[in-house]
């Protein structure tokens, strides 16, 4: 816990944040953390539960600490002690500020206040693949979340959407109040900028990657659920594959309980001199800037932070139509948006008509690159307190109903 700034009358009212994590290793924690980073800055106390908090977050001024331990670093087996964790803190602190305010992450803690949704779990119907014990254990947690979305979304005083898809998916799927829904689009850190030639060169050294010739990259975890779709990026490719004139080089990084299962595939497939595996790695950034393009057919992705940041970088990306990012891409870019993720024969399509019109795509998406990389992480964090701020008052009950209820949990 950190020292607290002495309070006066101008001092913004606390904050307690309910979630997974505060770091960058995943899309929604690096916002979680930015969000925080923000509230800080401006005077406010910061309460932050969660799994992880990285010191980068955790050394702020105003900034509290606390930490729910994972059984056997499991998150399945930690969430209720999370939920406890929010509730306790939270309660807390409300007690000695009637004015303060929390924020949870979905089904991460029951409270009436403020949710920042970045995943809808009834938004995605796929199932998955793997070891019984593992499928069965999917079908637990899915169907916990997707109850406890139904009983604790509705109720929520504000809810914020990472996007307007997620926010369609708040009303349609969840039944949530049109009026109780704001969208706040992710921001961006001042390490993406526009990839230069010497840039990319030292890039592709640092990964052994080759430095002549095209070089496409997919960033996204090889989970059993094929959720990020990197099944159909491969048929693809082997398709591609079989052209000699298809000369490029596939580099993917990402960890997952799939991960071994691909690599052995990759391995027996004949194709290893040209596409490599990299498994989980906090070189995204590396990755990316080595790259001619990003590839990312998500069977769901409620925004899609590493297309964002790849467009930010000066990358074109192509992505499924149906991702939240998707959202921002302008008329010219169409091509690059994938109408049906299981169509490997129109992503392979997609990725010659990429090939034949590189430069022209390359500028358009730097342009709009531009304009992602003129909203900060610190323009998001604004717009997410003055979402919450100029939602009306007492949307659930009165205003004495930012309450927690701890039936919904148990």
């Amino acid at each position: 816990m950190n020292a607290a700034a002495p309070a006066n009358r101008h001092t913004p009212p606390p904050w307690t944040i309910v979630c997974g994590g505060f770091h960058r290793d995943g899309g929604m924690d690096r916002a979680n953390g930015e969000l925080a980073r923000y509230l800080a800055e401006s005077g406010a106390q910061v309460h932050l539960a969660a799994y992880r908090v990285d010191e980068e977050f955790a050394a702020l001024p105003n900034v509290h600490v606390y930490l729910a331990e994972r059984p056997a670093g499991s998150f399945f087996l930690a969430r209720r002690r999370l939920a406890r964790l929010g509730r306790e803190v939270a309660s807390r602190v409300l007690a000695e500020n009637p004015a303060a305010r929390v924020a949870v992450n979905g089904t991460n803690c029951a409270w009436r206040d403020i949710n920042w949704i970045h995943y809808v779990h009834g938004a995605w119907r796929g199932g998955a693949a793997g070891p019984r014990w593992f499928r069965i254990k999917n079908r637990i947690s899915r169907a916990r979340d997707v109850s406890l979305e139904r009983r604790l979304l509705p109720r929520a005083r504000i809810l914020i959407a990472n996007s307007e898809r997620t926010r369609r998916d708040l009303i349609e799927c969840r039944g949530v109040a049109p009026e109780r829904v704001r969208t706040v689009y992710l921001g961006c850190g001042p390490e993406w900028r526009a990839v230069t030639a010497e840039r990319r060169a030292a890039a592709r050294a640092a990964l052994q990657a080759p430095i002549d010739g095209d070089l496409v990259a997919f960033v996204g975890a090889f989970g059993h659920d094929q959720r990020k779709g990197f099944d159909t990026l491969w048929a693809a490719w082997r398709e591609l594959a079989r052209d000699p004139s298809w000369n490029a080089t596939l580099i993917a990084a990402g960890g997952g309980r799939g991960l071994e299962r691909w690599r052995a595939t990759v391995a027996q497939s004949g194709l290893a001199d040209r596409v490599r595996i990299l498994g989980f790695t906090r070189e995204v950034p590396e990755v990316i800037a080595a790259a001619d393009l990003l590839v990312s057919p998500v069977r769901y992705e409620s925004y899609g932070l590493n297309v964002h940041e790849a467009l930010c970088a000066g990358v074109p990306a192509i992505v499924s139509r149906a991702a939240g990012v998707a959202e921002r891409y302008p008329a010219e870019l169409e091509d690059l948006l994938l109408p049906d993720p299981d169509d490997s024969e129109d992503l392979a399509a997609r990725l010659l008509r990429w090939r034949s019109r590189r430069e022209i795509l390359t500028r358009q998406a730097a342009a709009l690159g531009a304009r992602l990389r003129a909203y900060t992480w610190r323009d998001m964090a604004a717009a997410f307190v003055t979402a919450v701020t100029t939602a009306p008052a007492g949307a659930i009950g009165s205003e004495s109903a930012i309450r927690f209820d701890r039936a919904s949990t148990q």
